[in-house]
């Protein structure tokens, strides 16, 4: 029994988070210093893409979070109804979705969602809904 509170004490201090991580078959890491995401399910790399996050004087909150819903097309309230193309939305208001602003993809352009070419958003949306929400972890990080 000492063995196993041990082991469990161990977990915790590593975090849950990387527990959770390896619980989810699909994982989206989103490399803010790079400006990148790269898709894994079940370890194996699927995609490597050009993502824009937040902006200077905007934040994309850091952290590992699970979907809390999707849209094929949300229209954003807070930004003059600005279309988000296959949005997975993860913390409140942020969400993974695509962008027609591609030029800017690979630097830091958006309010504080993660944008993607909207063909990759397509692609991330339709396995969200394959493996499901709840074994899909996304993971803000750098």
């Amino acid at each position: 029994m000492r063995v196993l509170f041990l082991s469990l004490a161990a977990v915790a201090a590593l975090g849950c988070s990387s527990v959770q991580a390896a619980s989810a078959s699909l994982v989206a890491r989103v490399d803010v210093a790079a400006q990148k995401m790269t898709v894994t399910h079940y370890g194996k790399v699927l995609y490597e893409w050009p993502v824009s996050t937040a902006a200077t004087g905007y934040i994309t909150p850091r952290g590992e979070y699970r979907p809390q819903r999707m849209h094929k097309l949300w229209l954003s309230r807070k930004y003059d109804n600005a279309p988000m193309p296959f949005a997975v939305f993860y913390d409140r208001g942020w969400a993974v979705h695509g962008t027609a602003a591609v030029g800017r993809l690979g630097s830091p352009a958006s309010h504080g969602c993660v944008r993607l070419a909207t063909p990759n958003a397509e692609a991330f949306y339709t396995l969200v809904r394959q493996v499901g929400p709840g074994n899909t972890r996304i993971i803000v990080e750098n």
